[in-house]
């Protein structure tokens, strides 16, 4: 089986960087992954969820000079 891996490795490594980056692609979504676009639709959804708390007084907003100065007395940074 490596001689398999190590060959179809070779022959692609010898293919353009545009036939290289399809193959991996392909590769990813063989794993059933999630592919860019699911993960940019879930981000998008993520990010309009928030919004919509946000809209509702659902959350308490923390200034960022507070989250940051919890983190670096945390980590002593």
């Amino acid at each position: 089986m490596a001689v398999i891996t190590d060959k179809v490795l070779n022959d692609v490594l010898s293919l353009p960087a545009d036939a290289r980056m399809s193959f991996v692609e392909k590769l990813l979504v063989s794993l059933n992954l999630p592919t860019q676009a699911e993960n940019d639709r879930l981000w998008a959804e993520e990010a309009e969820r928030r919004v919509s708390q946000i809209d509702r007084g659902d959350v308490e907003l923390i200034p960022g000079k507070e989250v940051f100065a919890k983190i670096r007395r945390k980590y002593r940074r």
